[in-house]
């Protein structure tokens, strides 16, 4: 049976590539899509969202707008990364896709409480915000999750700062609600998206692909790979379909049981996800990291996913 999911994103480049994924991959139902500020504003990451999702193809889905700002931290965007659209490079179409009128945070928690309990995967690509607010609004949903995967965060290293990573750093305090709300949590951070490069032999591989959701991805890759070049990498590291992959294919990834923490008041570390890999995970850990990436397989995935929704 397909792992049914909600896709809580902030598009975004990767976020817009974790779209198509999961909307093209038979192994995964989409359920809902809600969007939180991060990448850009709400307002621009809603019409990003819209505007992937009729690229996509998506009918009966719903697409709803969550937070506009961290819980209690002033609003951070990533323009030096998306431009100021949240999703410069490509063209993209006026949306199809009516926007619900209910809130983010209602549509995550109505959608869980009305599913049987552990079919329904929660895959935040973004700050946490929406799923922290939803916790805080029904805490009974952190036991009927199935599990949330979760790009954000490192086992070491950062991006937003030398020890945190973006997702982690703009809403650290909304990070710490969803890890200790005791439902299962895999952490696909920094360690493994940095090995999933869009390199030559990934685009080469997608421009194979006839369709608009494949020509799309190439812009998007195009233009990621400017600004990620000048952050000092050769090819774009696509974080958030990582996420996304790990609910079609969990072998492609090796992953470890572990505490995971997060700094909240440092003066220099703020953000960080302090993963504990010194031991063995204690009884009752809920947490787990990714940290190992077959990525071959991984773009296969990606691949056949465009290839379908053409």
């Amino acid at each position: 049976m397909p792992r049914r999911i909600i896709l809580d994103c902030d598009p975004g480049h990767d976020d817009a590539i974790a779209l198509l994924l999961a909307a093209g991959s038979p192994e995964v139902e989409l359920v809902a899509v809600t969007t939180v500020a991060g990448n850009q504003t709400l307002d621009k990451v809603t019409r990003n969202a819209l505007a992937v999702g009729t690229i996509a193809g998506l009918v009966g889905v719903p697409f709803a707008a969550g937070a506009d700002r961290p819980l209690v931290r002033e609003q951070v965007v990533a323009p030096e990364y998306h431009g100021e659209s949240g999703l410069d490079g490509p063209e993209l179409p006026e949306p199809t896709i009516a926007l619900d009128p209910r809130h983010a945070v209602d549509v995550i928690v109505e959608t869980v409480m009305a599913a049987e309990p552990g079919t329904i995967t929660l895959v935040p690509t973004g700050a946490l915000t929406n799923l922290a607010l939803a916790v805080r609004r029904e805490p009974r949903i952190a036991e009927r999750v199935r599990e949330v995967v979760w790009m954000g965060g490192a086992a070491a290293g950062g991006n937003y700062s030398p020890v945190a990573e973006y997702n982690a750093a703009i809403d650290p305090e909304a990070a710490q609600i969803v890890l200790d709300a005791g439902c299962p949590v895999v952490m696909v951070g920094l360690d493994l998206t940095h090995q999933a490069l869009a390199d030559q032999a990934v685009l080469d591989a997608i421009a194979s692909v006839p369709g608009r959701p494949a020509s799309f991805t190439l812009e998007l890759l195009e233009f990621f790979r400017g600004t990620y070049r000048d952050q000092g990498f050769e090819w774009p590291p696509v974080h958030d379909a990582c996420a996304v992959a790990y609910v079609v294919d969990p072998g492609c990834m090796t992953v470890r049981r572990a505490p995971i923490a997060v700094e909240l008041h440092g003066e220099l570390t703020t953000g960080q996800t302090v993963v504990d890999l010194r031991h063995a995970a204690p009884e009752g850990c809920t947490t787990s990291v990714a940290l190992g990436l077959d990525a071959p397989r991984m773009w296969a995935h990606v691949v056949d996913a465009l290839t379908r929704l053409a």
